[in-house]
C-alpha cells in the first residue's frame, strides 16, 4: 500500500467501531521539522484554516515540495491562515528533555496559540502530545493527507531553514546553508575538525563523540580579537 493510500486508511479508522464522529469546523494542523539534525532547533507549527475560504492548491508534505516552492507556499499560508504559530525549540532544551520531549513541548506551545481559534488538533503521526488545551488526535501520514497538517510541515521546514541560515552566517564552516544540521559528510568531518558549536546537540552520538574538540569560534568574536 503506497503511504498516502495507508494515511486514509488510518483516517478512515477515525470513526469505526464507535458512535458518529463530531463535526469539527476548524483544524489546528501540527507538524514538525528537524528532529534528526545534529544542530540547531526541532521546528513545531500548526496552522488553522478558515473552512469557507478557498484552498491553497500545491499544498504537499514539505520534503515532497523544492526549497523554492516551498517559500512560495509558505506566503501563501501565512496570508490565508486563520491563525499559525511556530516554535523553534533550540538545541539546549533539546538536549535537557530529549528530542522526543522537546518535540512535544513545542507541539503544546503551538497548539495553545491557535487554540483560540480551533476546535481541535491533529497531530502528524501517531502520539497526541499530554496536556493539549485543545481536543487532539494522532494521524499517520498526515502529512500527506491533510491539508492543515501539510501547511503547517512547510511553515515549520521553511523557518527551520532560514534559521540555520543565519547560524551560517556565524559558523560558515560548517556549512550549515548547506545541510541545515544534518549529519552528513561534510558536517561530520567539520564537526570532528572543529569541535561542536553552541548550535550543536550535544545529547546525539556524534556529537558527543567530539566534545574534546575545542569549539569553534564565531566570525564576528573571531575578528574581534
Amino acid at each position: 500500500m503506497s503511504r498516502r493510500g495507508a494515511a486514509a486508511a488510518t483516517l478512515a479508522l477515525f470513526g469505526a467501531g464507535g458512535p458518529a464522529p463530531v463535526a469539527v469546523q476548524r483544524i489546528a494542523g501540527v507538524d514538525e521539522a528537524g528532529r534528526g539534525p545534529l544542530a540547531g532547533p526541532v521546528a513545531v507549527a500548526a496552522v488553522v484554516f478558515n473552512p469557507a475560504r478557498p484552498r491553497i492548491n500545491g499544498l504537499d508534505d514539505s520534503k515532497q515540495l523544492t526549497a523554492a516552492r516551498r517559500d512560495q507556499l509558505y506566503d501563501r499560508i501565512i496570508d490565508r491562515a486563520l491563525a499559525f504559530n511556530v516554535v523553534l525549540v533550540d538545541a539546549p532544551t533539546v538536549d535537557r528533555l530529549n528530542i522526543y520531549q522537546a518535540t512535544l513541548q513545542g507541539m503544546r506551545e503551538v497548539v495553545a496559540a491557535v487554540a483560540h481559534v480551533a476546535d481541535l488538533a491533529r497531530i502528524d503521526g501517531n502520539v497526541v502530545p499530554k496536556g493539549l488545551v485543545l481536543p487532539g488526535e494522532a494521524l499517520i501520514g498526515g502529512d500527506a493527507i491533510d491539508r492543515a497538517i501539510m501547511a503547517a510541515s512547510i511553515l515549520a521546514k521553511v523557518s527551520r531553514d532560514r534559521y540555520m541560515q543565519q547560524v551560517h552566517a556565524q559558523y560558515p564552516h560548517f556549512g550549515f546553508d548547506q545541510h541545515k544540521g544534518y549529519g552528513t559528510p561534510a558536517h561530520l568531518a567539520a564537526l570532528r575538525e572543529h569541535g561542536p558549536c553552541v548550535e550543536h546537540r550535544r545529547s546525539f552520538a556524534p556529537v558527543r563523540e567530539c566534545l574534546a574538540v575545542p569549539v569553534a569560534v564565531p566570525v564576528e568574536m573571531a575578528l574581534a580579537l
